[in-house]
């Protein structure tokens, strides 16, 4: 099977057929160009992806990656950027072996093609040449033939008229022979140039052409082959990352499998352990004795009391605190962390100070190790002078001293905020069991106790256990005030756990064992807003208060 006899007579055809084959490469070589481009694009959008969900350095985000859970997710993260590697690395070996590759062999293949069609086009030109000689010579064969018959017949016509002179008749005759001779030259003429033509002819069917199509049909069939060879590659560059991104979804399946759900209760409960003991029981108060309605010396009605005849709930604020209130409380939500951590739980505040501590010591062992280095330097240019001034490094180690001393007057500090607090933990736990049994409520089914979250008391806390008291309601008295918009009404009573300091805007003090009025509830910002009389209000923070709503009250005009 071969183009060259086969297909002696389709020049054209065969030349169209080989720019089909070339126009099919170059269209495969674009698909392999736009697959890396995919294969790159989406890489990128993984690693943004993975780098978008990654927790940020310093953050809250970062804590959280304690839980394996959060730990599985991020090891999901890591393996997916590995995942996003292996496809540019997909896209740079299909860029490398397949692109760049079958773009040098198109050009080599065009200007092989271009040769072949070249020396086809050549020998064709040479046999066309031939032909059109064979057909002059044939030609003037013919023409000298029919010019010698004429002569001969001339010459004859003048021989058989016996009114032409002799000469006349001679000349008749050599003309009639010099045509004679002229088409004999003629005829050996063509038949030399015949049998040239065929000569060339049959070395241009049967040998020139076979020869260059043979060639044109081996340059076919090698740019065949070497289509499928980079078939081949495709697919043996993907499989080659295959293995890798097995192991990286098998570090996915790993993360998924360390997951421990006991181990993350344990850190929720590391994280956010009080270190309070829960409320003992609250005692019966027998309403049949008179003498338990005697109301205590810090009792709301004898805060209020002075200067006024009855309780009035919701009556309106003389000092108009109502709208400096709102924005404080935004700033006390917004404000900075206390210096101690007094704003968080026992636990968590002794968590937060040994962590503070921990700190300070490796900031103080920075120092020293970078006074060591100078005093060391010091040392080599008092041995050394021409290497440098020991003097120079005075002002440097004296700054590094200093330093150090700030340190540790500050890890002085905390850790006397930590001995405080380990020392007291204990015993005020156990005192706090015993205060939770000893509160006089007037309305104890609806118990709220919010000790336990949101935000904890200060550590200032007190012994003293006298201050119990009673809430007295007169619904009747606040009946004048009913659509007082801008006061609100009491929607129960609340007991301090312990003495708060208010000294931000907006915040009120509070004494331990203080019986006062709830107007708003804990909205989930960790504060509650209570009343003491009609020109003292402000927000404590709920885990200092043991709050009692009355379910009837709540929204309401009246309490009773």
């Amino acid at each position: 099977m071969s183009w060259g006899t086969e297909l002696w007579d389709q020049f054209d055809n065969l030349e169209k057929h080989t720019q089909w084959g070339i126009d099919i490469l170059e269209k495969y070589i674009k698909f392999v160009k736009e697959r890396t481009e995919i294969e790159l694009s989406y890489a990128k959008q993984l690693r943004n992806l993975s780098k978008k969900y990654q927790p940020k350095k310093n953050s809250k985000e970062e804590e959280e990656y304690r839980y394996t859970a959060c730990k599985a997710f991020l090891s999901t993260l890591n393996e997916m950027n590995d995942y996003a590697g292996q496809h540019e690395v997909i896209s740079e070996n299909m860029t490398s072996q397949i692109t760049v590759e079958l773009a040098r062999y198109v050009q080599e293949l065009k200007q092989e093609r271009k040769s072949h069609f070249h020396d086809g086009r050549k020998a064709q030109q040479h046999i066309e040449t031939c032909w059109k000689q064979l057909e002059s010579s044939k030609r003037r064969f013919e023409r000298d033939c029919k010019e010698a018959d004429r002569a001969q017949q001339y010459f004859e016509k003048m021989d058989a008229d016996i009114n032409v002179t002799k000469a006349d008749v001679e000349k008749a005759r050599q003309q009639a022979q010099m045509r004679h001779q002229m088409a004999e030259d003629s005829k050996a003429d063509y038949s030399s140039i015949l049998q040239k033509f065929n000569h060339e002819q049959h070395e241009y069917y049967h040998t020139h052409i076979p020869n260059i199509f043979q060639k044109i049909q081996e340059m076919e069939e090698r740019r065949i082959v070497r289509i499928g060879e980079s078939v081949k590659t495709y697919a043996e560059l993907d499989r080659q990352v295959i293995p890798i991104i097995g192991k990286c979804l098998d570090g996915i399946v790993k993360a998924a499998e360390s997951i421990d759900p006991k181990n993350d209760s344990q850190l929720a409960i590391e994280a956010y352990k009080s270190g309070f003991e829960p409320p003992g029981d609250i005692e019966f108060e027998d309403y049949t004795q008179p003498m338990k309605r005697t109301v205590s010396d810090n009792s709301l009605s004898n805060s209020r009391g002075e200067g006024k005849s009855e309780l009035k709930f919701g009556g309106k604020s003389k000092g108009k605190l109502w709208p400096f209130i709102k924005k404080n409380k935004l700033s006390l939500k917004l404000g900075a962390t206390p210096e101690d951590f007094s704003n968080l739980p026992p636990e968590q505040r002794r968590k937060k100070l040994q962590q503070k501590v921990d700190e300070l010591n490796k900031e103080i062992q920075k120092e020293m190790d970078q006074r060591d280095a100078i005093t060391k330097m010091k040392d080599v240019y008092l041995k050394n002078p021409q290497m440098g001034d020991p003097a120079s490094l005075d002002h440097k180690l004296a700054e590094v001293s200093q330093n150090i001393e700030k340190l540790r007057l500050e890890a002085q500090k905390f850790e006397a905020w930590l001995a405080e607090v380990e020392g007291r933990l204990p015993a005020r736990s156990e005192q706090a069991r015993r205060h939770s049994g000893m509160y006089d409520v007037q309305n104890p089914p609806a118990v709220n106790n919010c000790a336990q979250d949101r935000e904890s008391p200060d550590g200032s806390y007190t012994e003293d256990q006298s201050q119990e008291s009673e809430v007295k309601v007169l619904a009747t008295d606040f009946d004048d005030e009913f659509d007082d918009e801008e006061s609100l009404p009491a929607i129960g009573t609340c007991k301090a756990l312990y003495t708060f300091e208010g000294q931000n805007e907006g915040t009120i003090s509070v004494a331990e064992g203080e019986t006062l009025y709830v107007i708003e509830e804990d909205k989930g910002d960790g504060w509650t807003r209570i009343r003491r009389s009609e020109d003292e209000e402000g927000y404590v923070p709920t885990s200092y208060v043991e709050v009692y709503l009355d379910k009837n009250a709540k929204g309401a005009k009246t309490y009773i």
